[in-house]
């Protein structure tokens, strides 16, 4: 490991990215309107997976927020990517809410691993090497595993709901060789005196996690529900998988943008702008229910969240060079608090109303917050 090359701990990364994340969570985004044709999935059920899901990263964030072991966190990202598979499978397996309730809560674990303890020992690794600290390219990754699960719902369409999570557990294996053999390697034993250095203020670090709040709530909603919001509309049906794999196409490229965007604009602002065009995206279905503005918010939505993300956690993770995977989970620890409680109010809210409508304009109003705590973050860097 010693030896790993810059573009071999990156495509490793990606990898570990589409399984844990990809796989593990996002497949589920296609199969839920198969699931409920089906399996008899109902939308309040739907929403509490979606939840559970979140509960599951948010405890893996409540755990990697407090470990301070370099050899632990790089074992738990280890058993994060073989765990991937097998919850993938299991999904596949009966159509029991309870089994898949526990699949969707270690599903969430190995999110958290990918996405924190993957995603800090790239970060930490590449500053280590003296490269740029940043995690465009790494979050690749995401864009990549909605392309994958979008494609690979299309190309199963003619199976059932449980060979196509089978089908992906399969896929799984692709992704795990490169992301194992290319993991980076157990990072060094902190300096005590430069952690110390590094801490960012108290004040900052609330207005950060209120913000990633925010942002939680607004990713979660279109990544458990774009395909069935898609699927609801009459002269849609058929289209959801189109509009996921535009999610996905959107994302993969918008890591580079973001990046070029954060070092013209600055990070806070390039957050600000992404946050704008969501707030437009989360729109565009609510006030219009044909496909240009369907498949217009998918891909403003695939656009800005992955910036988000990845600008919001490469920041906190440089402000903390020593543990960088610590803190982007304690800031994540807002952010998965949201991914809880909205996929399951919101679901609750759509089979009562019968309509997504609701959901899409709370979701942007968040968004709004989320845009006035950013605001507030410019004027203290500008005060210090």
């Amino acid at each position: 490991m010693a030896e790993l090359r810059p573009a071999q701990v990156i495509i490793g990364g990606i990898c570990g990215l589409v399984l844990t994340v990809g796989l593990a969570r996002f497949a589920y985004t296609p199969l839920l309107p198969l699931m409920q044709a089906q399996a008899g999935l109902s939308d309040a059920a739907a929403g509490w997976l979606a939840a559970i899901n979140y509960l599951g990263y948010m405890s893996g964030a409540l755990l990697a927020a407090r470990l301070e072991d370099g050899r632990l966190r790089h074992r738990l990202y280890s058993i994060g990517l073989c765990l991937s598979l097998l919850v993938t499978l299991a999904m596949g397996l009966a159509p029991n809410v309870w089994l898949w309730a526990a699949s969707r809560y270690l599903g969430g674990l190995c999110g958290a691993a990918g996405m924190l303890l993957g995603s800090g020992l790239v970060l930490g690794w590449l500053m280590r090497q003296g490269r740029r600290p940043e995690l465009g390219l790494h979050f690749m990754g995401l864009g990549l595993g909605i392309v994958v699960s979008a494609l690979g719902a299309m190309a199963m369409a003619p199976l059932d709901w449980a060979l196509q999570w089978q089908g992906f557990a399969f896929a799984g294996l692709l992704a795990l060789a490169p992301a194992w053999a290319w993991r980076p390697p157990v990072p060094p034993a902190p300096v005590a005196a430069a952690v110390q250095a590094e801490l960012p203020s108290r004040r900052w670090l609330w207005l950060m996690g209120l913000m990633y709040f925010c942002a939680g709530w607004g990713f979660v909603i279109n990544a458990t529900f774009t395909v069935a919001i898609v699927e609801r509309q009459p002269l849609l049906a058929g289209q959801g998988p189109w509009a996921w794999l535009l999610v996905g196409l959107a994302a993969v490229p918008a890591v580079f943008a973001w990046d070029r965007v954060a070092r013209r604009l600055g990070e806070l602002k390039a957050l600000l702008l992404a946050f704008g065009l969501q707030v437009i995206g989360v729109l565009l279905p609510a006030l219009h229910g044909g496909l240009w503005a369907a498949l217009g918010g998918a891909l403003l939505y695939g656009a800005t969240f992955i910036g988000i993300v990845s600008l919001t956690l490469a920041l906190v993770g440089r402000r903390s060079p020593a543990n960088p995977g610590k803190a982007m989970a304690r800031l994540t620890l807002g952010y998965g608090l949201a991914q809880v409680g909205a996929p399951a109010l919101s679901g609750l809210w759509v089979q009562s109303s019968g309509s997504f409508h609701g959901a899409l304009w709370l979701t942007a109003a968040v968004l709004l917050v989320g845009m006035g705590l950013l605001l507030a973050l410019i004027r203290l860097e500008h005060e210090l």
